[in-house]
């Protein structure tokens, strides 16, 4: 038999931007691979990092584009163009590096292809719409609590319609058949000088959070953030930040199609409705997320409990473990079933996809993606309501009472962290910094939620306010017990107590009752106060059980039927007609 002749290698064309509100602020990034013959974009990736400089984030977006092009085919050839002067002169050996938050993703990204297979050239930003509609999508997610969801993308469309709005000549299209981009000119951006001198790179960059994808590609296999592309139907239209009109893929939930160029609220509607601040929009299956368990496009819900309510207040269940959620009731009231690895569709409609395409064991990675786009995403409220009030509760780490189940409340010793108490915190801390959500953190008063919560907002670049009503119930005699000890000591006492929430426990402690009218108030209050907001409450075992027994409208008796892990995360969202919605509950995959 013959031999075969070697199959030749792929071209791509690489198109990446990030972007920075503030410089340094929130920022994302969004790269496109394209077919250099037919425009076709191959593959899709962005992602919403924190607070971070532009540079950093043009960077990872150049990363993030390299190694999606990569997966499609590692012996490919490479053009990458970007509208960073500064980028693409840096990677082209012209100028220096010098920024030591530049140099290692310098470094990664030279060595994704091997020298010689990956060529720059700077285009105007009006030639990188495709790139720069992703980075805005990215940071409007993470704006809102989200993840960039792929199913829910319109940059496709939004860079085809400005082509199309764009006078002859001057269309953003150009670039995919191959024409020549304008002299690039003289000067950089940023503030990481342009000395015209190489320089060596140092340690390579973290890897993005894994996102699966969909499409022609193996998704499961892609970097954060990252699809393979499909076409899609006809759009709604918004208001892009910079002026030109943003549109969105028929049927998708396009979060009031997020805000774009400098922050700037960008509104639109989606095919059937309008999204964004809690009410549904549907037609795309796999993009919409019932209150608990589903997280938008296949992403698993782990560590999700039972059955909580919606914006509307109609119930949503979830499932635990590493699947897309059973069952979600939708805005129209029909069961929303989802296959392996899809999500569940808005509207209720059977969400369809190749079973295991983007549902694996779940990495703390990829749970902290899915956390963030559960918590503080909108519910099924009036789309005037505006963005909820959420609350992501943290328990704080363990004490040295933690592992011997003694009652712990503010009327005993109030003990500090043990060193596992810290580690968890440290943990915590750097998942909270990975998903970029909190605006502000609160604490209860007592040493082992400010020491928790000081650790997490040193990381955050927080401070720390103090509310009294997020302190643990005063436990009376039984502080420092064993619950078998105080059968022993106070046998009555106690049956009274888990027989009554308004029984106290021995000695003038504070009964569930009174705990949940001080947590209803608390509640008020910081709702009022961080309206709009998410915001971290660091408190106690008794305290979060109840800002989660009262959101779902649970009996007082529903306490002792939660588990509750020391520092676990859960998150309960309020909406401006007084309605809740259980996002998260004990959720600890950051701790594994």
């Amino acid at each position: 038999m013959a031999d075969q002749a070697p199959r030749p290698a792929r071209e791509f064309v690489v198109e990446a931007d990030g972007g920075s509100r503030g410089n340094p602020g929130p920022a994302g990034y969004g790269a496109v691979v394209l077919d250099p013959v037919t425009g076709e974009a191959l593959v899709e990736a962005a992602e919403y990092l924190g607070v971070v400089t532009n540079n950093v984030a043009e960077y990872r977006g150049l990363l993030a584009g390299l190694r999606a092009a990569a997966e499609l085919d590692p012996d490919a050839t490479v053009h990458v163009r970007m509208d960073s002067k500064l980028v693409v002169e840096q990677m082209s050996g012209r100028w220096k590096i010098k920024h030591p938050d530049m140099k290692p993703l310098a470094a990664e990204a030279a060595r994704v292809f091997p020298p010689g297979r990956v060529t720059y050239e700077w285009i105007p930003r009006a030639s990188n719409k495709h790139a720069d509609r992703l980075a805005n999508e990215a940071m409007d997610a993470g704006a809102r609590g989200e993840a960039w969801s792929p199913s829910d993308s319109t940059a496709e469309l939004d860079a085809a319609a400005a082509d199309r709005a764009a006078p002859a000549g001057r269309t953003a299209g150009s670039r995919r058949t191959g024409a020549a981009s304008a002299v690039a000119p003289a000067g950089t951006e940023g503030g990481d000088g342009g000395e015209p001198a190489p320089d060596g790179g140092g340690a390579a960059a973290g890897e993005p959070l894994a996102r699966a994808g969909r499409g022609r590609v193996d998704a499961a296999s892609l970097g954060a953030g990252t699809r393979a592309a499909t076409s899609t139907g006809a759009s709604a239209t918004g208001t892009s930040g910079a002026g030109a009109p943003a549109t969105g893929a028929s049927g998708t939930d396009a979060s009031a199609i997020g805000t774009s160029g400098a922050g700037a609220p960008a509104t639109g509607t989606s095919a059937t409705g309008t999204s964004g601040a809690g009410a549904p929009a549907t037609g795309a299956s796999g993009t919409g997320a019932s209150a608990i368990g589903t997280s938008g496009a296949g992403a698993p819900a782990t560590g999700t409990s039972a059955t909580g309510t919606s914006g509307a207040g109609a119930p949503a269940t979830g499932t635990s473990g590493t699947g897309a959620s059973a069952t979600g009731t939708s805005g129209a009231g029909a069961p929303a079933t989802g296959a392996p690895g899809t999500g569940a569709s808005a509207t209720g409609a059977p969400a369809t996809g190749a079973p295991g395409l983007g549902v694996a064991a779940e990495t703390s990675g990829e749970a902290d993606v899915r956390a963030a786009k559960v918590v503080a995403s909108p519910g099924w409220g009036p789309p005037d309501m505006g963005a909820p009030a959420t609350f992501v509760l943290l328990r704080h780490g363990e004490t040295p009472l933690t592992p011997q189940k003694r009652f712990s409340g503010s009327g005993g010793s109030d003990p500090s962290l043990s060193p596992v108490g810290r580690e968890q915190a440290e943990r915590v801390a750097a998942s909270l910094a990975r998903r970029g959500t909190i605006e502000a953190v609160v604490a209860s008063p007592l040493a082992r939620t400010r020491e928790t919560a000081g650790i997490v907002a040193a990381r955050l670049g927080l401070e720390v306010a103090i509310e009294e009503g997020l302190r643990e119930t005063d436990f009376g005699a039984w502080e420092g017990l064993t619950f078998g000890e105080v059968r022993e000591r106070h046998p009555a006492d106690l049956d009274a107590w888990l027989a009554s929430p308004d029984a106290e426990p021995t000695g003038g402690g504070e009964s569930f009752a009174a705990t949940g009218t001080r947590i209803a108030a608390t509640r008020d209050r910081l709702v009022a106060a961080y309206a709009g907001r998410t915001v971290l409450l660091v408190s106690h075992v008794t305290p979060i059980k109840t800002f989660v027994r009262l959101a779902l409208g649970a009996p007082p008796e529903s306490l002792f039927r939660m588990e509750l892990s020391a520092a676990s995360l859960s998150a309960v969202a309020y909406y401006a007609d007084g309605g809740a919605s259980v996002r998260l509950f004990n959720e600890t995959s950051h701790l594994r």
